[in-house]
């Protein structure tokens, strides 16, 4: 598994997406520590969780919990394995996704992950998204008072425009070390944001990022047109890869700072995406597939 940095670390150059082992559709636990534990076994060692990631109107932090009994329960060395974790979204029991940006909730919320987590700092925290009813400086300002607190270690912000990532940046300085927005062959709204990154050293998570080749656990009936699916199947034939693996190593050529976290709820699932940190596309291919994915934002 080739590496990337991430702040002062280096991670594994793809991450797990855990959400799909605890939402709608979830394995049983038995399968969804498996797929966990085949990422480590893969040289996964991002795995990203968030406290509202739990079936609607359920106890918040299910995820979480999953996540640090999959590697209370791995038989291998977990010592380099960075769990990011996000708080400020909601889930009631309509199934819809609020949003609350409060600084003492988001304290409050970040404490309560620590504790799931079972950990004495959480390695990375993120703010899950802006809530538009509180000022995004303040929201930030939480997640300065728990980095000087000891109570998390680095800090991301997620679903953020370039204003909003240079606010965090002047308020968090070489603190703040990820971006998580979505990204993928079907939605390059966050261009912009992506190349900020890449100024500021920052990493840049994509979540969804196989969005046009499968569909994320968060895409709806109006799910974005997918990327032309021809190119990036053609060029997986010739590989003789998935092209969900093809995805993500287009999605590694696009910047340094790229780290996707695709999604999986099946151990072949997270195996076959970790190679594609190994797959090397040529100069013709990256042409090729940059013609088919969706246009700029």
């Amino acid at each position: 598994m080739r590496h990337r940095t991430l702040g002062s670390l280096r991670v594994s150059a793809i991450g797990l997406g855990a959400m799909p082992l605890s939402i709608e559709g979830r394995p049983d636990e038995p399968r969804a520590l498996a797929t966990v534990h085949a990422a480590l076994d893969s040289g996964v060692t991002l795995l990203d969780t968030a406290d509202s990631y739990h079936l609607p109107g359920a106890e918040p932090g299910h995820n979480e919990l999953l996540v640090a009994r999959a590697l209370a329960a791995y038989g291998g060395d977990t010592d380099g394995v960075l769990v990011a974790t996000k708080g400020g979204r909601g889930r009631p029991a309509d199934g819809s996704w609020t949003v609350d940006g409060d600084p003492r909730r988001l304290k409050s919320a970040a404490e309560a992950s620590l504790r799931r987590l079972g950990v004495e700092a959480i390695g990375l925290y993120q703010l899950h998204k802006p809530d538009p009813a509180v000022p995004f400086e303040e929201s930030v300002g939480a997640l300065r008072e728990l980095l000087d607190e000891g109570k998390i270690r680095l800090a991301g912000v997620s679903n953020t425009d370039a204003d909003q990532i240079r606010a965090a940046h002047r308020i968090l300085g070489d603190r703040l070390v990820s971006v998580q927005n979505r990204y993928s062959p079907a939605v390059r709204d966050s261009e912009a944001e992506l190349r900020l990154c890449a100024e500021l050293g920052l990493a840049f998570l994509p979540w969804s990022p196989l969005g046009g080749i499968s569909r994320s656990s968060l895409d709806g009936p109006s799910q974005p047109a997918a990327a032309r699916p021809g190119a990036f199947h053609a060029v997986a034939r010739a590989h003789g890869v998935s092209p969900q693996r093809v995805a993500l190593a287009w999605l590694l050529a696009r910047s340094p700072a790229v780290i996707p976290i695709p999604g999986a709820s099946r151990p072949e699932t997270i195996r076959d995406s970790a190679a594609a940190a190994d797959l090397a596309l040529d100069a013709q291919e990256l042409e090729l597939l940059n013609d088919a994915a969706a246009p700029v934002g």
